[in-house]
């Protein structure tokens, strides 16, 4: 796939969450004169700040971001929307003659953006048949549904994933082909684009999320999540399963105190991390920087710059 426009080379920095990569990618924008692109599905989202590690204004040096606070919380993030928009925002820097930093870790979202990658057609009706599969008989049913339709999407979704599930079987049922036949096919990345995948030691990634899960409670969360039912956050199809929100929102009903809303955050951002991990590191041209390393800013631009790491 061809570069952008005056042979600008996007950067993505992807990897786990928590690991590190909204501070190398502000580094790497602020040495290199370029403007961050978010893709971070759940950053999206108006008003969903502190569950999400959201950047503040402050946080983001003056540098600009795309593809944050995008979305309400009544509104469902899709992978097509997000890369229809945010193809037009790399291309758009680039444009401009500054460098597109691609910073996030939603594994979808990374691929629908840097792939050759073409959505089948959705259907209104189909979706609401088996949404309705899904609010009637909960994921289980759902999951035995695509077993029966497509087994081997049903052996590779996670079965607690819904909404997933929910999409699989309408383009099974619209395409009359398996899920997989709609996977984009890796190759050359888009533009050209030097992928960089942030991680860090296992223990101490996980020290990261605990602590970072324990300051979002402490710090506010429940709080947002109060604010955001009055802007419809219930309503909403995506943004109320957020991890953390959708464990706050448990114990707003009753499920489970707060204490248990918490360790159930980070028991699921941590089961999210080892999903993300498998997801990224099956790709092979994604180089991989240590997070902990003194010298990280310094390794990356090597990447950059075609150097050894």
């Amino acid at each position: 796939m061809a570069a952008v426009t005056g042979g600008i080379r996007p950067i993505a920095v992807v990897g786990p969450t928590a690991s590190g990569k909204s501070d190398l990618g502000l580094e790497l924008a602020e040495r290199l004169g370029g403007e961050i692109v978010n893709i971070d599905a759940m950053q999206q989202y108006r008003g969903m700040d502190i569950g999400t590690a959201k950047l503040t204004v402050e946080e983001r040096r003056g540098i600009v971001h795309h593809q944050l606070d995008v979305l309400d919380v009544t509104e469902t993030a899709t992978v097509a929307r997000y890369q229809d928009a945010a193809r037009a925002d790399v291309e758009a820097i680039a444009a401009r003659g500054a460098v597109p930093v691609i910073v996030g870790g939603s594994m979808m979202y990374v691929q629908s953006l840097l792939d050759d990658w073409s959505f089948p057609a959705t259907d209104p009706d189909v979706r609401a048949k088996w949404e309705a599969v899904l609010a009637e008989r909960g994921v289980v049913g759902v999951h035995e549904e695509l077993r029966k339709a497509d087994p081997q999407a049903a052996a590779t979704i996670l079965p607690t994933d819904g909404r997933r599930m929910v999409r699989a079987l309408e383009v099974v049922e619209l395409t009359g082909r398996p899920f997989a036949a709609s996977a984009p096919a890796i190759g050359e990345p888009r533009w050209g684009a030097v992928l960089i995948g942030v991680d860090r030691d296992t223990v101490e990634l996980d020290e990261r999320i605990e602590r970072r899960t324990r300051l979002m409670f402490e710090t506010g969360l429940v709080e947002e999540v109060e604010a955001l039912l009055g802007a419809g956050l219930r309503e909403g199809v995506t943004a109320p399963r957020a991890i953390g929100y959708a464990q706050v929102l448990a114990a707003m009903d009753g499920e489970y105190d707060l204490d248990e809303a918490r360790e159930r955050t980070f028991i699921g951002t941590r089961r999210y991390v080892r999903r993300q991990r498998s997801w990224f590191r099956r790709d092979d041209r994604i180089t991989w920087v240590d997070a902990a390393r003194p010298d990280l800013v310094s390794m990356a631009l090597s990447v950059v710059e075609g150097r050894s790491a």
